[in-house]
């Protein structure tokens, strides 16, 4: 392999070229720090929809200066599976989304935030030889949440069908998308975002949905399979610590307190008579 004279020249490195070896090593004086020693962690506070309400831990930079930890902890996004939620592993395609609104103590007071179907749920649900039907509303809640829900379902075959597919006609794929909506919007609209989040979980509104269909097309496989949230009322720590179960009438009832054992010298009925006080 020959180069031409030229081509040597200019490979040659440019006079006074600095190679920094004069300034020493690049970022030497830094001290290398790791930064989970400046982290406190918190809990995360499911809310009293759901059996375990210790749901996971939370990692913040501790209060310094102006950056107070609560507040860099409010606002944060929590994706749990419905599974751990609820120690139920039927329920394991299902996560729920919980944002922290309130810090007391230790503990982040969640709500919810959302819901999603895993992907390979998704993906299993979907065959050939059916129709898929989707459809999606706006809601909103009496106690003023806005949220978008998402259904899914599909049509499956009649009893006694021999007929390979089972497709829906256009028509019928249009009377059922409307019955979903209206569904959707009849169950939302009519109750509060605690009672909502208990319909989610058994799956109410899906049951509803698939009942209702029968008479335009048989379905199965009939979800919500995402729920967003798109506005939310001004916020209220009373409702908050409602949620939680943490004030309100249902917490005052359940505390009723223990049974004192009463001496029988402490009785009046038990005492002797010793005659009327002057």
């Amino acid at each position: 392999f020959f180069l031409s004279p030229t081509t040597r020249a200019d490979s040659k490195m440019a006079v006074g070229k600095n190679k920094r070896l004069s300034k020493g090593k690049k970022g030497k004086g830094k001290k290398i720090v790791d930064p989970f020693t400046k982290k406190e962690w918190y809990d995360i506070k499911a809310p009293g929809n759901f059996s375990v309400r210790n749901c996971g831990k939370t990692p913040v930079t501790r209060t310094t200066g102006t950056k107070i930890a609560s507040e860099m902890l409010k606002g944060r996004v929590f994706e749990v599976c419905l599974a751990d939620l609820n120690k139920d592993e039927d329920q394991h395609y299902r996560k729920i989304k919980l944002q922290c609104e309130e810090v007391q103590g230790h503990s982040c007071l969640t709500q919810f935030y959302g819901l999603t179907f895993t992907t390979d749920k998704l993906r299993s649900m979907v065959k050939k030889w059916q129709s898929l039907i989707e459809a999606h509303v706006d809601v909103k809640t009496s106690d003023g949440y806005v949220m978008r829900l998402f259904c899914i379902g599909f049509t499956k075959k009649r009893p006694n069908q021999l007929k390979k597919t089972c497709y829906a006609n256009a028509a019928q794929q249009k009377s059922i998308r409307k019955k979903m909506r209206e569904i959707m919007s009849r169950e939302s609209t009519s109750c509060e975002l605690k009672e909502l989040v208990n319909k989610f979980i058994p799956e109410v509104i899906g049951k509803e949905i698939e009942k209702a269909c029968q008479g335009i097309y048989p379905m199965q496989n009939v979800h919500i399979r995402k729920v967003k949230m798109l506005k939310k009322p001004k916020f209220d720590l009373t409702k908050l610590l409602e949620a939680h179960g943490d004030s309100g009438p249902a917490a005052a009832a359940a505390d009723t307190g223990d049974k004192v054992e009463v001496a029988a010298d402490a009785d009046p009925a038990a005492r002797p008579d010793r005659g009327a006080v002057l």
